[in-house]
């Protein structure tokens, strides 16, 4: 028992001179002191928490104890955003599920093997993200999968959103398809897929010109009344439908692309956001690494990401926005910020916005950008960088 309580008043003690030692270092623009400041009240509270969870096993007096919080980042980074009209608050980090698609196919973006995604899922979970974003296409079901393997142990900290109504055929084709008996097979796979009893929010993925959504909202519906879902909400949505939507059943959330070149989606939502106090999730927050210059003119792709072969990046000229990134690259070095710092400010800035999924696919990746939190852009930055993209995008 003496031991728990040594551990408590040492965290609490710990805690106390983090708080001090942010306000002098952490905060200071210098990008080297912040990432060594961080990389050692990480490890310190990283070595306490794995602590704390071996005693864990030995000792049931430690639940009453929240070491949830053992981690630098959930305590002093991760921020938490209201999420509509719902009581829960949710990450401004959001986990994009198609990350960890690996080679099952569909929407992903690289191999990842099964130990990798386990791993990053679930040090997601203990840096403070609880929003965890996926879809039967993402890896035709491997991403649900792989989060549905952390989500028994973490169900009370992962709050799980999934979709419905693109799917594809024997060869792997994939089609929009808002059929009422499509959302009950999708919506019985991914329940299965997730191990779960029911999905936090479940969407309805693209429109479909050729059904009516208030057919697929009625099955919804009565999912929610059986308590398969909590909540329904609608991705890639305008406002005709989603009027309709909302005659059958409400609406929680809505989920659209925001980032630094297309925040045309979000804008247009914004006043169904604030009228019926909505969720919103911003998808394509990095533009694909673009933004964060993992993405440049030269490099390739494996053949199971789906930007070595999907339409809608073949198809795209990217060539004005690698003009506009070396400009940005410029002001951003003039004011000691990054790429990934530029991607997530300009979306975080919107107070309408509830989350922005971030496609992180490694632990590397995931420590930048729960970073990146600390050292935001101002607006003046954001604003003028968003100029040097319109200016690019527009005379292209």
């Amino acid at each position: 028992m003496s031991l728990f309580l040594n551990l408590s008043l040492l965290y609490t003690v710990f805690k106390i001179f983090t708080i001090i030692f942010l306000e002098k270092i952490i905060i200071s623009r210098n990008s080297k002191n912040r990432q060594f400041a961080f990389s050692i009240i990480h490890s310190f509270l990283y070595k306490l928490k794995s602590t704390c969870y071996s005693l864990n096993n030995k000792n049931r007096y430690y639940n009453s104890i929240s070491f949830t919080k053992c981690s630098s980042f959930n305590l002093f980074m991760i921020s938490y955003r209201p999420f509509g009209s719902s009581t829960f608050n949710v990450s401004a980090i959001g986990f994009g599920g198609a990350s960890v698609s690996g080679c099952g196919g569909g929407y992903g973006f690289g191999p990842i093997c099964d130990e990798d995604s386990l791993s990053l899922l679930r040090t997601s979970v203990e840096y403070g993200i609880n929003l965890f974003d996926t879809a039967p296409v993402y890896g035709f079901g491997k991403s649900e999968e792989m989060i549905g393997r952390v989500l028994g142990t973490f169900r009370d900290r992962m709050f799980v959103v999934s979709k419905g109504g693109v799917t594809w055929d024997d060869r792997k084709r994939i089609h929009i398809n808002n059929n009422p008996k499509v959302f009950q097979k999708m919506l019985e796979n991914s329940l299965k897929n997730l191990g779960a009893e029911y999905i936090d929010l479940y969407m309805i993925h693209w429109p479909d010109k050729n059904i009516d959504i208030r057919k697929p909202m009625e099955y919804l519906s009565r999912a929610k009344e059986d308590g398969k879902i909590r909540a329904i909400g609608l991705c890639n949505t305008f406002e005709d439908d989603f009027n309709k939507a909302r005659e059958i059943d409400c609406i929680e959330a809505l989920q659209a692309e925001c980032n630094l070149f297309n925040p045309l989606p979000f804008q247009s939502l914004k006043p169904l956001l604030t009228e019926h106090n909505l969720g919103f999730m911003s998808w394509g927050t990095f533009d694909k690494g673009i933004l964060t210059g993992r993405v440049t003119p030269e490099r390739t792709f494996d053949p199971v990401d789906a930007r070595a072969w999907a339409p809608w990046w073949k198809n795209e000229d990217r060539k004005p926005k690698y003009k506009a990134m070396e400009k940005i690259n410029l002001l951003l070095e003039e004011n000691n910020h990054t790429g990934l710092e530029l991607a997530l400010g300009y979306v975080l800035q919107f107070g309408e916005l509830s989350t922005a999924l971030c496609g992180i696919r490694s632990i590397k990746q995931l420590k930048s950008a729960v970073t990146a939190l600390t050292n935001l852009p101002d607006k003046t930055i954001l604003d003028e960088a968003r100029s040097i993209a319109e200016e690019e995008l527009n005379t292209a």
